[in-house]
């Protein structure tokens, strides 16, 4: 109960202001930054922080249009920028893209500081798969943020290599569905290691969150001996496209749901905070950029096994398209 009264009090009800805005944010300029789903909601916002303090933005949609109508909206509100913005295609939807979408990036670029896996899909309509015929959330939320990092691995490794200590991280987009939605551990594995497809569609979307956080702490382990941050966090409960899907009314939402560029204020903070280091690797980071923890079962399931159990899964899904 107690792990439940932090989600819902520290998480959704008494947040703090957030500790960095577009207002104090450092000048990121020579730092290339690539933020996944950054044509609309938070990942829009997120971008127009990043290239207004002069960063090298990427901004990954699976939409060119989209995405190219994004860009000039941001390139119009900070005229003054020193920064550069570039579209990424990015197809979350379908693994056989991933790999393509990667190595025109590695084409373009000889460093990587930040990559937020912010992308994501929320409850859609049931039955809804991925082209590989994967529940929609899993393989959207899990599966290609999983196959688009390992292809991307070796040039953050190599930008930590010669970057300031903790300035280069993965950032993984969870949600305050990890504690509230998500089956007992996080995720219910078939006898052959598989997540499986829930009756509830809302539990099939806490279960990819917690995978979300599972891929952070995996990952974690994985690159911290390469002084590379990764971690996962809860935007915030938000007014965006990610509800599109929910029946809730217009007015309801807008009630009890935070305005947009709250959530991009703590996946800044995930992104450049010099409070995060590899010390706190795997962390959760609630709204609007704090240090925080889950359910206990969620915090158990980090260190008996569930971790490597994932991270199995998503190799074996993905490593014919690598």
């Amino acid at each position: 109960m107690t792990s439940y009264w932090n989600a819902l009090v520290n998480q959704s009800i008494w947040i703090p202001r957030p500790s960095i805005t577009e207002k104090n944010v450092q000048d990121l300029t020579g730092k290339v930054l690539l933020v996944t789903g950054g044509n609309t909601g938070v990942g829009f916002q997120l971008c127009k922080i990043l290239y207004s303090a002069n960063g090298t933005v990427y901004l990954a949609a699976r939409s060119v249009e989209k995405g190219t109508a994004a860009i000039e909206k941001i390139k119009a509100a900070h005229p003054t920028s020193k920064g550069r913005i570039e579209l990424l295609k990015l197809d979350l939807g379908d693994l056989t893209t991933i790999k393509a979408s990667a190595q025109d990036f590695l084409a373009r670029e000889s460093r990587l500081d930040v990559l937020w896996n912010n992308a994501g899909v929320m409850m859609p309509p049931n039955g809804s798969v991925t082209e590989q015929g994967h529940e929609l959330q899993m393989g959207t939320n899990c599966l290609a943020p999983y196959l688009f990092t390992e292809f991307l691995k070796p040039i953050l490794k190599a930008t930590a290599a010669n970057a300031p200590a903790n300035s280069v991280r993965v950032a993984w987009a969870g949600s305050a569905g990890i504690d509230f939605l998500s089956p007992s551990g996080g995720i219910q594995f078939d006898e052959g290691g598989r997540p499986k497809v829930l009756k509830s569609n809302s539990a099939n979307y806490g279960q990819s969150k917690a995978g979300n956080l599972f891929l952070a702490e995996g990952f974690a382990k994985e690159m911290a001996s390469s002084g590379i941050v990764s971690v996962v966090f809860n935007p915030g409960n938000l007014h965006t496209e990610l509800n599109r899907h929910i029946g809730a009314s217009e007015w309801l939402q807008r009630i009890l749901l935070y305005p947009a560029i709250y959530g991009a204020y703590t996946e800044l903070y995930c992104g450049v905070s010099p409070e995060l280091t590899v010390e706190d690797n795997g962390i959760y980071i609630a709204p609007w950029g704090r240090k925080s923890y889950n359910r206990s079962d969620i915090e158990t399931a980090r260190k008996d096994g569930t971790v490597e159990k994932f991270m199995r899964y998503c190799n074996a899904e993905t490593e014919k398209y690598m």
